[in-house]
């Protein structure tokens, strides 16, 4: 049977968007090497066969779900990498000393919530260089560093990286991101975290929630953690934040 010329489009048109929603649930790893091969000098995983996992929570702190997401990750003896917004640390600057006295790491996510790129390359330096000062002032006591940058947006330019790597900073991403920003069900990032573990992966969730509110994301977090933490050990992974895994072990 000929099948006519408008169905063969509309055919073809399907079996792309089931390949598309297949790359954008599974997030493979063929991927990210691609877009390494283009835009390099970020991290996206650890490429070990080691089995490790990294957790990163952004956009923190939160008066409200960062202490929860806190408790949740002493229950399960698990530290993880914050990655902190600085004008979100005035008032709470308890809750980032309790990160830390806990052995989690911070990094930087700049001074304000936003997309990291459209900065204009001395604004975006400036504002680095500010959530550095702000984030160092809870280390000054320990010889640890704040050495990892996320920008805002998860978008970057070579610009940019230049800049990151002058204070001494590495940049990194993440290569299991169940859109939890986007899609509100705990259930769907537990189920696409679970679904795309490897070892050397890089798991981005989000605290606060959109424009610094509390509640939403973190909560969610925080649900989220309390099904996938048992599950991620029970296969056999273990959980370390970023600079253990990299530095450690010294991945690439």
């Amino acid at each position: 049977m000929i099948i006519p010329k408008f169905w063969s489009i509309i055919l073809l048109l399907v079996i792309m968007l089931g390949l598309m929603l297949s790359i954008v649930f599974y997030q493979p790893r063929w991927l990210f090497k691609m877009i390494l091969q283009v835009a390099p000098g970020v991290h996206y995983f650890a490429d070990t066969d080691d089995p490790v996992i990294t957790i990163t929570i952004d956009d923190g702190p939160d008066s409200i779900t960062t202490p929860k997401i806190l408790e949740t990750l002493e229950n399960h003896n698990v530290n993880v990498t914050f990655f902190l917004i600085g004008e979100r640390i005035k008032d709470n600057e308890l809750i980032v000393q309790e990160i830390i006295k806990n052995g989690h790491e911070i990094g930087n996510h700049m001074v304000k919530d936003e997309k990291s790129i459209f900065l204009p390359l001395e604004d975006f330096e400036q504002e680095f260089v500010e959530a550095d000062k702000t984030l160092h002032q809870f280390l000054s006591n320990s010889s640890s560093k704040v050495q990892w940058f996320r920008p805002g947006g998860g978008w970057y330019n070579s610009q940019m990286l230049d800049i990151v790597k002058k204070y001494n900073y590495q940049t990194v991403l993440g290569s299991i991101f169940p859109y939890d920003t986007h899609i509100p069900c705990s259930n769907f990032a537990s189920y696409q975290i679970l679904t795309n573990l490897r070892s050397g992966g890089i798991i981005v969730l989000h605290d606060s929630a959109k424009d610094g509110q509390s509640g939403e994301w973190g909560e969610r977090t925080n649900k989220t953690l309390k099904k996938i933490l048992p599950e991620i050990k029970k296969r056999g992974y273990r959980i370390v934040t970023l600079s253990e895994m990299f530095f450690t072990h010294e991945y690439e």
